[in-house]
């Protein structure tokens, strides 16, 4: 993990980069859910399903941990947008 590159985006949703987790790390986030209250990585469009493992490794690697002391965070349903007139359609008068 020490070969990544400070500038790298871990998590694509919320442009997370190596560098801010670090600092949310630096700052007191000891788990996922820190680390996500911080910085929102985990918490775009696929609710952590693309960055989460990075975002375990790291905090590993910065912390010393096994990743069962890492914790895991909650994922939501990815979702879509919406319109109003789709919301509409199923109003009932």
């Amino acid at each position: 993990m020490d070969n990544l590159s400070d500038d790298m985006i871990v998590c694509r949703c919320e442009e997370v980069t190596v560098a801010d987790i670090k600092q949310a790390i630096r700052e007191g986030a000891r788990d996922v859910v820190g680390v996500k209250r911080r910085v929102r990585a985990g918490m775009g469009l696929c609710q952590g399903r693309t960055c989460a493992k990075l975002v375990q490794q790291i905090l590993c690697t910065e912390l010393n941990l096994k990743p069962d002391q890492t914790g895991s965070s909650s994922a939501r349903p990815p979702v879509r947008p919406v319109s109003f007139g789709e919301l509409a359609e199923g109003a009932v008068e």
